[in-house]
């Protein structure tokens, strides 16, 4: 079983938390998070997870507003998904968060 875990800063405000772990080549537990720093403390804007035994997103509105969107993919596909769509539209979704609305 191996895990990896890193922070990936994409702005001065805004980072990818990301963590997985592996039994052999398969994934079997992950969750990548877009963070963005508001008054000193790291809020959570969108996350990808495999809590609750099943791959989905977690959407959030900076009052604390939470959204659940069930990912009907295989742990692995759904993991490079967060990769890329994290990566490619954090911005977007930084500045929806930061006017209130869900990312």
């Amino acid at each position: 079983m191996a895990e990896k875990r890193y922070l990936l800063p994409v702005w001065t405000d805004t980072r990818i938390r990301h963590y997985h772990r592996t039994e052999g080549r398969r994934i079997v537990e992950f969750s990548l998070q877009l963070e963005v720093e508001v008054q000193g403390a790291w809020r959570e804007v969108i996350r990808y997870d495999t809590a609750h035994d099943f791959a989905h997103i977690d959407r959030f509105t900076l009052p604390g507003k939470r959204r659940k969107e069930r990912l009907e993919l295989e742990y692995a596909e759904a993991l490079t998904r967060a990769e890329r769509d994290l990566k490619h539209n954090w911005y977007a979704y930084r500045e929806r968060f930061l006017r209130g609305e869900f990312p």
